[in-house]
């Protein structure tokens, strides 16, 4: 049996998001967040549907995945379901969520599973949180669930953990746009046991998961990323519900503004970003801004394609994020950051550098960033520099 609270517990838990699902006409989003695969999301996403049925709720499943679990499946059973559409993609039959169908039918609530699922080509949306978003914006609410290692603004983070670059993943600003936030959890030796009994992969896999993403070390620090998610959005709920910046007092309130500074350097811009995104989190900070700074090299008709179409991905990245754009054309990079690091009131500057590859490319190449720091600590500018390195 999957770990799971006591009746009473789930019972006010319901009623809880009930009273939410009452209160708006726009609909309500509730995530149950892991740190891994086999946890129990789906199990609890299946409770509570079953919890709010009993209360009289009028709720579907738009999409689950069992994963062939027993426990998972009789939770399945009894539930009203909106039959999934199929997509025909390179010569194949593919199941996908009929978000129009659920559109349709108009449930008080929808059970959502893997919001992070890339959803087929063709669809109406590239991404199933896309599909949520819309389900939500009319009136739906939304039970769904996530594993940590799907946010954004965590990939560099999960890569250096586990060696896994996740290909698909959620924007913060979903999370941080959900009512509640629920953290499922299990301790590491739970859920190696559980993998170990063959309730989470199948058998002739379980060696290699044990021994790759499953490590005692990888799945700590993944449940340490996931406690300090939610404690963040709790946080941050707990202050909007208490009225925001205007219940906490003068000397405590946050005027820290941030600047992140990229360039062409895709995977440098990348991780600058995400690191910036999470910074402005831990500091509450109202607005963050990402600035970049076109060179007479990086004009439109002297940049390549790919270069091109990276930045305007980052760029993008930054949005869904959360970051406010900022793009100006100047010669002097320094300079123009300074500048608008002064117009903006920034307090921290978020920058990269490079891992040098030999001392003298050390004292022969002086970066950008380089020049940054010396230009801002000879000229006594109210500035920190945080520097990513890359």
């Amino acid at each position: 049996m999957n770990p799971s609270p006591t009746d009473d517990a789930r019972d006010q838990s319901a009623e809880r998001f009930l009273r939410l699902v009452q209160q708006r006409r726009r609909g309500r989003l509730k995530v149950y967040l892991g740190l891994a695969a086999g946890v129990g999301k789906t199990y609890r996403l299946l409770q509570e549907a079953h919890d709010l049925r009993r209360h009289g709720v009028d709720v579907v499943l738009g999409y689950v995945e069992t994963h062939g679990r027993p426990e998972t499946e009789a939770q399945v059973r009894d539930l009203p379901t909106v039959p999934r559409k199929t997509l025909f993609y390179k010569g194949r039959a593919l199941p996908e969520m009929d978000v129009a169908a659920i559109l349709q039918r108009r449930p008080a609530v929808v059970v959502v599973d893997e919001l992070a699922h890339t959803n087929v080509p063709g669809s109406a949306h590239d991404k199933r949180w896309q599909d949520v978003e819309e389900l939500v914006k009319a009136g739906i609410s939304v039970l769904t669930a996530v594993n940590v290692q799907h946010l954004e603004s965590l990939h560099e983070q999960v890569l250096k953990i586990t060696g896994i670059d996740v290909t698909e993943r959620v924007p913060d600003q979903v999370l941080k746009l959900a009512d509640e936030v629920v953290n499922v959890d299990l301790t590491v030796d739970e859920l190696r046991a559980r993998l170990q009994e063959g309730k989470i992969y199948d058998p002739q896999k379980v060696p290699t998961a044990l021994a790759s993403f499953f490590r005692p070390d990888n799945l700590l620090q993944l449940r340490q990323l996931a406690v300090r998610e939610v404690a963040l959005l709790l946080g941050r709920q707990i202050e909007s519900e208490a009225g925001g910046a205007a219940a906490v007092a003068p000397e405590r309130r946050n005027t820290d503004h941030l600047l992140a500074c990229i360039n062409s350097n895709s995977a440098a811009a990348r991780e600058i970003i995400r690191k910036t995104s999470r910074l402005a989190d831990r500091l509450s900070v109202a607005a963050w801004y990402v600035l970049y700074v076109q060179t007479p090299p990086e004009a439109a008709d002297r940049i390549n394609l790919a270069a091109q179409r990276h930045l305007l991905g980052n760029l993008q990245l930054a949005t869904e994020l959360g970051a406010q754009i900022l793009r100006v054309k100047d010669a002097d990079v320094v300079g123009a950051i300074r500048r608008v690091a002064r117009e903006k009131h920034a307090t921290l500057l978020v920058c990269g550098v490079t891992r040098e590859k030999s001392w003298w490319e050390q004292v022969s190449r002086r970066s950008v960033t380089q020049n940054l720091v010396r230009a801002v600590a000879r000229s006594g500018d109210d500035l920190d520099i945080f520097l990513v390195t890359y």
